[in-house]
């Protein structure tokens, strides 16, 4: 998974703050990582992304996308 948050963060500019999910597929894996987008104060304010970012199995990026988009505070049920 570092192979995944590093590739992101050259991709995005940003370091993912956390990977919510790691499962295998095929012959690669997919990851959900966590990325602040807009930093905000109070910080429950701040924007975060989460991303799916698929690797081949030698931990190559193949290919990510933005999948939600929410407030740090925010909680429960993904939209």
């Amino acid at each position: 998974m570092r192979s995944a948050t590093d590739q992101a963060e050259g991709l995005l500019g940003r370091a993912p703050e956390s990977v919510s999910a790691v499962r295998p597929i095929g012959d690669g894996w997919e990851a959900e990582v966590e990325v602040l987008e807009i930093e905000r104060i109070p910080e429950t304010t701040s924007v975060m992304a989460g991303y799916r970012v698929t690797l081949d199995a030698e931990g190559e990026l193949m290919s990510y996308e933005r999948v939600r988009r929410y407030t740090r505070g925010q909680t429960g049920r993904r939209a």
